[in-house]
Formats: C-alpha cells, structure tokens, sequence
C-alpha cells in the first residue's frame, strides 16, 4: 500500500523550477502566474519538512536534497510520459536535444543518423553545435559530446572516441603539389588547422622528429570541419583527428602521405543530463551511439588505406 503522496501540481512546479532553475520559466511552461509555482514549492516544502531551493538576491538554488528529489522526479515524470504515449499508440514519439561540437556532428555523427531513425522512427532529434560543454543545469538538453583535452574529472562522463592526429591531403595534391618524401617536406605545402585546436600540428611534428617547421603557409579556420573541406579542395594539407576523416579515407576523398599516427591524452566524452536520465528515449540513444563508437574503433581496413604513404615512426626529437 502506498503512502499518502503529495499534491501533483506541487510536484510539477518543483521540477519544472528545477530544470529552469525559475519560477517565472516554470510558470511560462505551465501556464499559471510565477506566485502560483511559488506557492505550489513552499507548500510541497512544508509537507515534506525540507528546504528544497535556497532563494537568494540572484534566483534560486537546488538544495542538496532538492537536486537529489528532482532526479528521481524527473525520471517518474518521463515513464509516465512514455507509458502515457504507449498507452495512446504514440511511444517513441519524443525530442532528444542534443548539443554537440560542429565537427564531430557533420563528421560523424550525422552520416550515422538514419541507422538510430530506422531503429526508432519516432524519436525526434534536435541537434544544437557549441564548442562549449552542456550546462544541464541552465540549458535544455538532453546529451552532450565534448573534447576534452585530458580525462575530465567527472566520472559521469563516458569515454566515446579516442583522438588520433594524421596529416591527411587530396589525392589530387598528393600527386601534383610538391613531394611528400619526409615531413621536412611539409615546409613547401600550406598547412590547414582549426583555431580550437591549436597543438595538433606541433604534437604531431614533435613525434616525427620536428620542434618545428620554417616556411610553410599557414590557414586557419573557426572550425576543423572547413580545414578538413579545404584539404578535399586541395587547398593544402590538415592534421586530423582519425575518427572525424574515415569516411574520407575509405572514399578516397582524402589520404594519409605518412604512416605514423599520434595519439592525445584526450578524447570525445559522452555526458546525460541528471535530470531524465532514466527515460526510455534518452537511455535507448546512449546505447546506440556507444554501441556506434565501439563498432568504429575495431580495426578497420579503410584506417590503412593511403596512396603513397610514408613509413614514418615517432621517435624523439633531435636536440
């Protein structure tokens, strides 16, 4: 036998200032005045006997029990809007935002898409790209996929895809533009990079050898996408991170004039909103785009596929 619960418009203000962390966003969403969400959280406060937000001059605040609260609330309002939805023959029939880097959404993960949509067909997705890590806790999104430089502390964070830089080209450069024998050579080509990612290039030259390289043009682009769309326009030569150019190499659109591969600590991590992390919708997309991830990393031969590259091994550099 249940116990009494509390009043269910008390609880839906809650966790709508939750996700908002407003009373005025709450309000907006449920259609009553801001002093109405109020009075529903103090009086679900009282009948609890707990402080949930902290007000302040600023806003409001979770409190550590109200954080605690609104996960499991947020969970149970999203089964029952499933369960809602299956009841009325519309199961599936839900938005996941997700908010991804630029390059990794055009790259990677959008060529994947129609695989999740034939397996789900009535999952809406959103898609928003940011170079900045989700705030769940001010932003309206369900999943992220960042690159982080090192191991973020967060343990909820899930590895995805390992970073590995290559310089890769145009066939068509490879074949016409100056000879590619040693990376000495890459002085005489125009080297592409994105300005988010700064120390590819010099990681890269220092395994090879290299402090440094003299007398090579440089362009630099506001995102690794146009470097990469650059280098199938032979307009000169990109470090890459191997993941965001297979499709490339496999298609010949692109292609690797040296064998060595250097590995970064870092890598894309896979992160779930707290806040309705137990929904079917949600749970069932992070089982795919891990299961994606896994299926990309085995060994594949499209990884070897190169005209003319030189065997290169890292070594360190001269001194």
């Amino acid at each position: 036998m249940r116990r009494k619960l509390p009043p269910l418009n008390a609880l839906r203000a809650f966790e709508a200032s939750a996700r908002y962390l407003s009373f005025t966003g709450a309000a907006k969403e449920l259609l009553v005045t801001q002093g109405a969400v109020s009075r529903h959280v103090s009086s679900l406060e009282d009948w609890l006997g707990v402080k949930l937000f902290l007000r302040t001059h600023r806003g409001i605040e979770l409190t550590r029990k109200g954080e605690a609260y609104v996960r499991s609330l947020s969970s149970v309002f999203d089964q029952i809007d499933y369960a809602t939805r299956e009841a009325r023959g519309e199961a599936d029939g839900s938005v996941l935002r997700l908010k991804l880097p630029p390059t990794f959404a055009m790259r990677w993960l959008v060529p994947r898409l129609t695989r999740f949509q034939a397996l789900h067909p009535k999952i809406e997705i959103q898609i928003f790209t940011s170079h900045e890590p989700a705030n769940f806790r001010q932003e309206d999104v369900d999943l992220s996929v960042h690159s982080h430089p090192f191991p973020p502390d967060d343990t909820s964070q899930r590895r995805l895809l390992r970073e590995v830089l290559m310089p890769v080209c145009s066939p068509a450069l490879l074949k016409q533009g100056p000879p590619l024998r040693s990376p000495e050579d890459l002085a005489h080509h125009t080297l592409l990079a994105s300005r988010h990612r700064p120390m590819d290039w010099s990681r890269w030259l220092v395994q090879a050898g290299m402090t440094g390289l003299d007398g090579a043009a440089s362009v630099h682009f506001d995102n690794a996408a146009l470097a990469y769309q650059g280098a199938i326009d032979n307009l000169g030569i990109v470090m890459a991170v191997r993941a965001l150019i297979e499709d490339d190499l496999c298609s010949g659109r692109l292609v690797a004039p040296f064998d060595l591969r250097v590995p970064t600590p870092g890598a894309y991590y896979l992160a779930c909103s707290q806040v309705g992390s137990a929904s079917p919708q949600l749970l069932a997309f992070e089982a795919w785009l891990v299961q994606e991830a896994l299926d990309f990393e085995k060994p594949s031969c499209c990884a070897s596929r190169s005209e003319g590259r030189r065997q290169l091994q890292p070594r360190r550099p001269q001194t």
